[in-house]
């Protein structure tokens, strides 16, 4: 075999073992990726149940519920769709009526979204990006105002 032919075959075997190792670690991160939604998006991919994602938006003004043993209910809009979210322990001290929210967690059957963590703004000009660009897309938020 010539040298030309030995650096191929070594060039294309490298390649090989690379191409196999990514595809294994995307494989592996599959389960770990949780996507970004809306509640229009939602509504509209009508998303199964169990489905773990983030569900970001508003807090709907009026919709704080808070109950016992640390359970709240509440519920997100973006302007367009909205979804009822159960969470259950404390809340981040900034959480309130009207301001931007990303909750994790997945789908239930009856619609609604459990919630495992939930994650507010740190200040009153602060949106997550991926919250602001959906807003934004929506109408509903615009640069530099805190809310809508």
């Amino acid at each position: 075999m010539t040298r030309k032919g030995r650096r191929l075959l070594l060039i294309s075997s490298a390649l090989g073992v690379l191409g196999i190792a990514a595809g294994l670690v995307l494989f592996a991160l599959n389960d770990t990726i949780v996507f970004f939604r809306t509640p229009s998006e939602l509504a509209a991919e009508h998303a199964m149940p169990g489905t773990r994602l983030r569900l970001g938006g508003l807090v709907k003004d009026g919709s704080v519920v808070k109950q016992d043993n640390a359970h709240v209910s509440f519920v997100v809009t973006d302007g367009g769709g909205e979804i009822a979210v159960n969470f259950a322990g404390l809340l981040p001290d900034l959480f309130r009526e009207g301001q931007g929210v990303i909750a994790e967690g997945t789908l239930t059957p009856d619609g609604s979204f459990r919630a495992d963590t939930v994650l507010a703004k740190h200040d009153e000009n602060y949106m997550p990006k991926e919250v602001a660009d959906a807003l934004k897309r929506q109408g509903v938020w615009k640069e530099g105002e805190a809310t809508p």
